[in-house]
């Protein structure tokens, strides 16, 4: 590992940097252990606490943990699919929420990539897949169901179709447009939208692609991006409706 560090940069950040490269390339395997904390100490010419604060750094990445006793220490963590989607959902949320992503262009987005799960979906959905959107839909016209349970039934849903493509990868990089892109938008759109509406559009996904039919399937989701742009508008025309009306 290089163990020199720049003297205008933080130097604990600089020594995460050079931990992960090593992780990234094989040099740290993983489950090994890394050095102690003295040694890096050492290696790298700084205090404990700086080295102690780079640690921390990885940890949160989830590229280390820590155990302790007598055989303990940091070790190379085995990062999962459903840990790095938590990663990815949390990255995507504050990145559309800091850089104020119009609606049009979130929707734009999470289309384009869901739309891209239906070849797949369509021919490796199972049984279990199948059972899971229905399941959804069937939560979704229950009496009662309270907006946020909605909601969450609503990713779900998504969750299910983006699955049914049967790609841990493909559904890592879903997860921001799944998970973080459609609750803002569902926020939006919540108080216009007819849940009859969605659930009719749910339906004929999951339809399609209990039929492995692509051509219905697509038309099927673009019919929903069609409605979820709809009911964007109208939200935009009641609020600027209302700063009007309020003289704002």
């Amino acid at each position: 590992m290089k163990t020199e560090l720049d003297s205008e940069r933080d130097f604990s950040q600089q020594i995460a940097q050079t931990i992960r490269d090593a992780i990234v390339s094989g040099d740290l395997p993983v489950d090994g252990r890394l050095p102690s904390e003295a040694d890096l100490a050492t290696r790298f010419n700084v205090s404990r606490p700086t080295v102690r604060e780079a640690l921390k750094r990885l940890a949160a990445q989830n590229l280390i943990r820590t155990q302790r006793g007598a055989t303990g220490g940091a070790f190379v963590n085995r990062l999962s699919f459903a840990q790095a989607q938590e990663h990815m959902v949390t990255t995507a949320t504050l990145l559309l929420s800091m850089n104020a992503v119009d609606f049009e262009t979130a929707c734009e987005a999470r289309f384009a990539l869901e739309r891209a799960c239906l070849p797949l979906a369509c021919t490796r959905r199972t049984p279990a897949h199948l059972a899971g959107l229905r399941a959804e839909i069937a939560r979704q016209g229950t009496d009662g169901l309270s907006d946020e349970d909605f909601c969450a039934s609503d990713v779900a849903f998504h969750r299910a179709l983006v699955e049914a493509a049967g790609n841990p990868v493909l559904s890592w990089h879903m997860a921001g447009a799944v998970e973080a892109m459609q609750p803002l938008m569902n926020m939006i759109t919540f108080t216009a939208r007819s849940r009859a509406q969605i659930i009719a559009r749910h339906t004929d996904l999951a339809t399609a692609l209990a039929n492995s039919d692509l051509v219905a399937a697509c038309a099927a989701l673009d019919d929903l991006a069609s409605y979820t742009l709809e009911l964007g508008g109208e939200i935009r025309t009641q609020r600027h409706a209302r700063r009007t009306s309020t003289g704002q």
